[in-house]
């Protein structure tokens, strides 16, 4: 069997399948993350955007979007998977170097509030894409992260399973909307390697493709099997031909959805091993950000390359800069949403801390990525002392977990301003109990 049959014919017994109460908690513990991600994401742009250019699909349909606006299912993921990919805060499954949660999460709901799916269905289906998509990312490797931003191209492949399983698809369909979704794939990584508001896009457009794929294969459209492992495949023309032999060895033996890791900082991924390392150093230490001299942070090659900038000048620009909010977290002792507020990125404050701040390559750190993400961090002060430490993981990393209050809090903290508190605080038990909710209307 090809890759695509097997992912197939995984979906289409998962119906079937017995799944614990742990993996249904992780299920809604990315839920929940994901929810707070959308709501923060929905006023930001490029997301009004997004939703003005797809008017002629608004107002009308079964699925919502995050306020209860009615939209047709394609345009709902497109949304809303735009929005839970903008404010960056949204999950990570570290070994796939991808956000699981938007595209999937998205595609999801469209298409279970179109249906009038329960919440166990829906969590189910949530659970299939996470499965199968963060296998691929997985196998794709490295290399593939190189140019390709993979919650564009792996997301696809979530979004296309969850779907596939609502839509009730056999497992001949399901594998041809999976081998259809792969010729769907797409998201560059220059997209944010300057002012940009196209990469929130990538999440959206992956959950839309996904429910397309999904859709024209219960039509009866069909696509080339070998689509992952075929000689102009996939993996030769997004990677480097990696190995699909054992690629889904342990799909059913391990849920990866309960491996995530969810954010506790409001910008990259990849800047969170030095923030968490500088503020450690600060409160032990007791050091004040005034009195710094210098700061050298040394982690892997793609945190650099992708969180490398010097000098970014607007909001999408600092998430993706290591300097910008490890210099916020020095002086204001985090980085949530308001880091980014116009009076923030041009503090002088700010600007001359981050003039301070080195980035360096560290070989270790590198031939762990993206297993393993650590940052050596030091700190020099003006009076001449040093501070050094290894931060090897990041808070929020499965080794070093939020707790299902932290999950929370940090929904409330993003849900308050879009719906205030006592709508929010009904949203969250919701969410909280959606494998008992006999419909999705609770998330509307």
């Amino acid at each position: 069997m090809f890759v695509s049959e097997k992912l197939g014919q995984y979906t289409a017994d998962f119906h079937n399948a017995a799944v614990s109460y742990d993996v249904i908690h992780h299920a809604k513990r990315a839920l929940v993350d994901w929810y707070g991600a959308l709501l923060a994401g929905y006023p930001m742009a490029p997301t009004p955007m997004v939703e003005k250019s797809l008017a002629l699909e608004l107002d009308q349909g079964k699925a919502r979007l995050p306020l209860g606006r009615a939209a047709s299912t394609r345009a709902a993921a497109l949304i809303n998977g735009t929005a839970s990919h903008t404010a960056e805060v949204d999950d990570i499954y570290r070994e796939a170097i991808y956000h699981p949660g938007a595209p999937t999460f998205s595609a999801a709901i469209a298409v279970g509030q179109a249906l009038d799916v329960s919440g166990m269905e829906f969590l189910k289906a949530s659970i299939a894409g996470y499965e199968t998509s963060t296998r691929i990312g997985r196998t794709m490797g490295r290399t593939h992260y190189k140019h390709w931003h993979n919650t564009g191209t792996v997301g696809t492949f979530g979004a296309t399973t969850a779907a596939a399983y609502l839509l009730g698809l056999n497992a001949s369909q399901t594998a041809n909307a999976i081998a259809l979704s792969a010729t769907f794939a797409a998201g560059l990584q220059q997209a944010f390697k300057m002012d940009s508001l196209a990469k929130p896009l990538h999440s959206g457009r992956a959950a839309e493709a996904g429910v397309t794929a999904a859709l024209m294969a219960q039509q009866g459209m069909i696509s080339s099997l070998d689509v992952f492992e075929g000689e102009v495949g996939l993996g030769q023309a997004m990677s480097n031909g990696p190995d699909w032999t054992h690629a889904l060895d342990d799909l059913h033996t391990q849920f990866n959805i309960n491996a995530m890791t969810f954010k506790n900082h409001a910008c990259c991924g990849h800047t969170f091993a030095p923030i968490d390392g500088a503020l450690t150093l600060q409160q032990q230490h007791g050091i004040k950000a005034e009195h710094i001299e210098r700061v050298i942070i040394a982690t892997y090659s793609p945190a650099i390359a992708v969180a490398g900038n010097t000098h970014p000048t607007t909001a999408p620009e600092a998430r993706f800069s290591i300097p910008f909010v490890v210099a916020t977290a020095l002086l204001h002792g985090s980085v949530r949403l308001a880091a980014f507020e116009s009076e923030r990125l041009t503090s002088p404050t700010i600007r001359a801390l981050m003039s301070r701040i080195t980035l360096q390559v560290d070989p270790t750190a590198d031939a762990k990525f993206p297993g393993q993400r650590s940052a050596q961090v030091t700190i020099q002060t003006k009076d001449g002392q040093q501070f050094s430490m290894l931060q090897p993981t990041r808070k929020g990393d499965p080794d070093m977990p939020l707790t299902d209050v932290e999950l929370d809090e940090k929904f409330v903290e993003l849900a308050v301003p879009v719906l205030g508190a006592a709508r929010s605080a009904v949203l969250s038990k919701a969410l909280w109990g959606m494998d008992a909710a006999g419909d999705l209307s609770g998330m509307c």
